[in-house]
């Protein structure tokens, strides 16, 4: 395969957060990105922990109610 001068060159993407990581070589932009993007992930799993919380309600309603 030949080298193409035209190509364009990959973009390195920020890695995904991980618990624990050393922090110390972000900049003050990379890390205020990290914590939109750990919100944001916040709020993605508190609405589904809200979707399953409500279903589990509605299930355990709907069996109670044939019990008497």
């Amino acid at each position: 395969m030949a080298f193409d001068p035209f190509a364009e060159e990959p973009v390195a993407s920020v890695s995904e957060p991980q618990l624990g990581q050393d922090l110390s070589m972000l900049s003050i932009d990379e890390i205020d990105e990290r914590i939109a993007l750990l919100e944001r992930e916040i709020m993605r799993l508190k609405d589904v922990r809200a979707d399953k919380e409500s279903s589990r309600a509605a299930a355990s309603a709907f069996f109670k109610l044939g019990q008497a």
